[in-house]
């Protein structure tokens, strides 16, 4: 038996447009979320994400735990600040850096149940 179309259990074509203009967000909400994908889509990025969902870092510790130069580690920092999935606060010379907020732990959670599934 094939797919069945959701025209053709709903009938009217006019109840299909109103279902997926209530339910489906408009084309500014999709890039924004396909934007937020992006950022998920760099190993580096993953990896300072998990790292930061563990324990607010430096980025002299960031760059040990990943094995990478700084230039490179702040790069990647900027990224993340400017997509609002991490945070940073300064005591005396050091920044250190955190997730944004539980969202950005739950998304990695989620991502890695899917992963382990």
């Amino acid at each position: 038996m094939g797919k069945r179309h959701i025209c053709c259990e709903l009938g009217e074509h006019e109840t299909v447009a109103e279902l997926f203009h209530e339910t489906v967000p408009d084309d500014e909400k999709i890039e924004d979320l396909a934007n937020l994908f992006k950022m998920f889509a760099d190993l580096t990025r993953v990896k300072i994400l998990f790292h930061l969902s563990v324990a607010e870092m430096c980025v002299c510790h960031l760059t040990e735990a990943l094995g990478m130069n700084q230039p490179a580690v702040s790069n990647q920092l900027k990224v993340l600040k400017e997509a609002n999935l991490i945070k940073s606060r300064k005591e005396g010379k050091n920044v250190y850096y955190s997730l944004a907020d539980d969202h950005v732990r739950t998304i990695l959670r989620q991502g890695m149940d899917h992963v382990n599934e």
